[in-house]
């Protein structure tokens, strides 16, 4: 047996770690949540509820540690002001497993599209040493199509957050556009803003 069919060998059957992404029905669209070490980029408008589901991710159960880095907002108790932080300093911050920055735009916004894309760089080599995930809350209508391109080809997972309004209602939806080295679902996932966050539809329909 040479060394090239060893390593096949090893490798068939190996099951990646996922995470849970804090939100029931998108675990179950992701076969279980996300995988460990990747990036997460999820955007959409301020009111479609990218910031809730950061949120989720960041609390949710498992009574792992993790980072709230908030630099577009007041932060809430246990998460980090990062204001006035260059995001290179954001690297000494991140502890634990579920590592949110809410937002990228922010520090887009500030530094720069190369900027903000040096500290992915950084960070994913982090996150991925260390077998954590890394969520990046970005806000549609604020960015050129080539800063988002470049954001979306930076992260392993992008999931967009949708809202529309058909006459007196409101539908949510989100959609995985991409999972690095595997298929994204080819379905939307519908979704409700509660008291208590987001709640997914464990029923997907085909679009």
């Amino acid at each position: 047996m040479d060394t090239r069919t060893r390593i096949q060998d090893l490798t068939v059957g190996v099951r990646t770690k996922k995470r849970t992404t804090g939100i029931v029905g998108l675990n179950l669209l992701l076969d279980g949540g996300f995988p460990e070490g990747s990036v997460i980029m999820i955007y959409g408008t301020p009111l479609a509820g990218v910031d809730l589901a950061a949120n989720q991710f960041w609390k949710a159960e498992g009574g792992e540690e993790g980072t709230y880095l908030m630099n577009d907002g007041d932060p809430e108790v246990g998460m980090i002001d990062a204001t006035d932080l260059h995001p290179e300093m954001y690297l000494t911050q991140m502890a634990g497993s579920r590592i949110v920055v809410d937002s990228l735009s922010t520090v887009i916004i500030k530094y720069g599209i190369d900027g903000a894309l040096k500290f992915l760089r950084l960070a994913r080599e982090e996150i991925k040493k260390r077998g954590a995930n890394l969520v990046l809350v970005v806000y549609t209508g604020i960015h050129t199509p080539m800063e988002m391109t470049r954001i979306m080809r930076a992260a392993d997972i992008v999931i967009e957050f949708k809202t529309e309004i058909h006459q007196s209602e409101i539908e949510r939806t989100l959609a995985v556009h991409k999972i690095r080295a595997a298929a994204a679902p080819q379905r939307l996932l519908p979704f409700i803003i509660t008291e208590k966050g987001i709640e997914a539809s464990t029923t997907s329909r085909v679009v």
